[in-house]
């Protein structure tokens, strides 16, 4: 049987509690695993220092990244289908307040280990980029029928990568993961408000 571009496979949701234990405890675990990889690893890392210039650029990137998407989500089922899928498992479940949450602890955990540890743990060079940025890609798919998503999402992790290696600074595609978070997290909770059953307010 083939699903149709438009029908959804059911998940099973998540409750506000769940995701923000879940997005808790996978940022202490990417940390952890960002802080042994240095203890054991010989390579220098990059820094992450505040620079008020560095800080606009990664907001800037931010909000390329987030325009960039809803224009690919436009024209593409495929990547629609699976980000709306992500999107509604993660964001639907939280109230305005948790976006906090989901810009800071994926947006700071995840860099500190990809661009921060594993990039130059590779290498500061192309092999490096491109091997981090997959690797990037390839821990966010959920299921198989995810893949578009992956695909997505690994092209954003060259972009944050990319940026860290021409600026030096860890700072920028970590305000730039950030940024995008919450603007995505914003906009879905916008465009997709909570349905009330009839007769309840």
């Amino acid at each position: 049987m083939v699903d149709r571009p438009n029908q959804q496979p059911e998940l099973e949701s998540l409750t506000r509690t769940q995701v923000l234990i879940a997005m808790g405890v996978t940022a202490l675990l990417l940390l952890f695993l960002a802080k042994v990889f240095q203890y054991f690893g010989n390579f220098a890392t990059l820094p992450m220092t505040w620079q008020s210039q560095q800080a606009v650029l990664g907001i800037g990137i931010g909000f390329g990244i987030t325009a960039a998407s809803a224009v690919i989500y436009q024209l593409w089922p495929q990547y629609r289908l699976s980000a709306s899928l992500y999107l509604q498992l993660v964001i639907q479940p939280l109230v305005w307040t948790d976006l906090i949450w989901l810009g800071l602890l994926p947006g700071l955990s995840e860099e500190l280990l990809f661009r921060g540890v594993i990039f130059p743990m590779v290498g500061l060079n192309w092999v490096g980029l491109i091997l981090s940025s997959i690797v990037f890609g390839v821990l966010h798919l959920n299921s198989p029928q995810q893949w578009s998503y992956v695909v997505w999402v690994t092209v954003v992790g060259f972009v944050l990568g990319y940026s860290a290696w021409s600026t030096g600074n860890l700072l920028v595609p970590v305000i730039a993961h950030i940024t995008t978070n919450i603007i995505t997290g914003v906009s879905w909770k916008i465009t997709h408000p909570p349905q009330h059953p009839l007769g309840k307010t």
